[in-house]
Parts: structure tokens; sequence; C-alpha cells
């Protein structure tokens, strides 16, 4: 196992046990604090949209949930890049024995009918991605029966009023895929468009902010 793991780049970092750790460039277990992660899913139905190589959908199914549902396209469809072929969850669910149920799904496809309902949304690293940053997060509503869980970029942030930056080409990391730069306002007055009717801000560290979404 050791050496499967060890042959290619991870994102994640995940502990698979037998003294083996993935050598992700995120320092995933540092950030449950700044996520509010519950302490317990148990008998709790997650969906990890973004789920990328799994981390946060393995650690949801260790602390008791009864289904977890691991979505993700754009990290799994691009063979060409090691990193994002989609082979590093399927490494580790292996390595961890996991029940955790692999979706290849866009967002856009995201329906009570495609995936089901869900107590925890996770939508991690997600939003500023999309072009249409409203239509996403109608989607995440749309099976969200509890508690929504966004991280996100953010920007913009000396504005006392709604508004995003926008990023055009890859003038953002140089990242072609980055679009948007929310302010604080504007995500919690978005997530409240979408019909969540309370939005509370739960941790803010540099240009980064985590938010609790609850029906």
């Amino acid at each position: 196992m050791k050496r499967l793991v060890f042959s290619r780049p991870w994102f994640h970092t995940i502990d698979l046990g037998h003294g083996v750790i993935t050598p992700g460039i995120d320092q995933s277990w540092a950030k449950l604090q700044l996520l509010g992660f519950p302490r317990s899913f148990v008998g709790k139905a997650v969906l990890d949209v973004g789920a990328y190589d799994g981390f946060f959908s393995f650690e949801a199914e260790r602390r008791g949930a009864a289904r977890v549902v691991a979505a993700d396209d754009f990290c799994w469809s691009r063979p060409a890049d090691p990193m994002t072929d989609g082979r590093g969850f399927d490494i580790a669910h292996w390595a961890l024995q996991s029940h955790v149920e692999k979706r290849r799904i866009t967002v856009e496809d995201i329906s009570p009918d495609t995936v089901g309902m869900f107590d925890y949304v996770f939508f991690l690293g997600v939003l500023y991605h999309t072009p249409d940053p409203l239509g996403y997060l109608r989607r995440v509503y749309s099976v969200c029966s509890k508690t929504l869980i966004l991280e996100t970029h953010v920007d913009g942030l000396e504005y006392d009023r709604p508004m995003m930056v926008f990023y055009p080409g890859a003038t953002l990391g140089d990242d072609p895929s980055n679009f948007w730069g929310p302010n604080r306002l504007c995500v919690t007055e978005m997530l409240r468009e979408v019909g969540f009717r309370g939005v509370e801000l739960v941790s803010h560290q540099g240009s980064r902010m985590v938010f609790h979404a609850h029906r």
C-alpha cells in the first residue's frame, strides 16, 4: 500500500492507518476546527460536494454517519493530471475499507432525484470556482435538509454591502477555474436568497471564511 500511495501526488492528507499518511499539499486535519466540524454524525446522511481525495467524506464516516456520498466531477475527470484523475479517492477508499458512496456528478446535476436528501452537505472550496454561484447554492440547498457547511475564498471585505470580485482569466492564483471572491455579506445574503433561514460565520482566516447555514 505504501508504494501505491507514494507513487502519486495528493491534495488531501489522509491517515490510512498502518503508519501510512498520504503526502497531501492540504493540511486537512488542521481545517476541522476551522470548519466547526461536528464531533458526531451518528445516524446522519452526509453529502460532500467537491470531495477530491475524500478526506472530509471519510472523516464523516469515521464519526458515525449512516450514509456518506462523495460527489465530484472536476477533480476526477482530468486523467492527464495525476492529482485530479480520481484515483486518489479510490486508493484511500480501498485502504480504509470505506463504505462511502462515490458519485461522479457535476454540481449542475445534483438534485433530490439524483442523489437524495442529506442532513449535512459539505461545500468546501467550491463556491469561488463556479461562474454561477447562486445556481450552485440553489442546487446544494435542494438536497440539504438540515445544515450546509460552506468554506470559500473571500474578497472585498472592506465593503459594507454584498459584493463579489470577478477574476478574469487566471488572475487569482494563476488558476483559470477561479472566478469569484465574494465578501462576507454577499455569501450570507446569497445563502438567504436560496432559502437558508439561519446563517452564521464560523471562522475567518486570511482570505478564507467558513459559514454554517441552516434550513
